[in-house]
């Protein structure tokens, strides 16, 4: 029963990040495996979108997207964060605002270095984590201690 909780966190933290700290608290993990569930989970989309990104793009989600205008309002957004921020920009956003999915296809798409997205990307999900987990954890205890339990 513990894989399937581990494997629960893992796959939460893939498509929306905060979810996987959620998660894991919730099934009743340790700190610990929640960070570490939550970083991997993370991880496993930006290597998976990072190092085969162009194939599934343009293979797999091809199929399911109809043909877009180049110049909307969000692909405008998008350049707007690139042109200002660049990928350490969006590195730190892709935890809380992006999708671990689209925060590596964002970055993936301006032709940024593979190895390079995958750092910060780490970097970027070791510290969100420790800060969104912490922070799941911490305000339990003070509710449970306020609660009297």
């Amino acid at each position: 029963m513990l894989i399937a909780k581990y494997l629960g966190v893992l796959v939460a933290s893939m498509f929306k990040f905060v979810m996987g700290p959620l998660a894991g608290f919730a099934v009743g993990l340790s700190f610990w495996e929640a960070y570490l569930l939550t970083v991997i989970g993370m991880m496993c989309s930006v290597a998976t979108f990072t190092y085969l990104g162009s194939f599934v793009k343009n293979k797999i989600l091809a199929r399911f997207r109809q043909q877009k205008k180049l110049f909307n309002p969000r692909n405008r957004r998008i350049v707007k964060i690139w042109r200002s921020y660049g990928l350490s920009g969006v590195a730190f956003l892709t935890p809380l605002l992006l999708t671990p999915i689209g925060g590596t296809l964002i970055a993936a798409s301006f032709g940024e270095n593979k190895n390079k997205i995958f750092v910060y990307m780490l970097v970027s999900a070791a510290i969100w984590g420790l800060i969104i987990v912490g922070g799941i954890y911490f305000l339990n205890d003070v509710v449970s201690s306020w609660l009297g339990h």
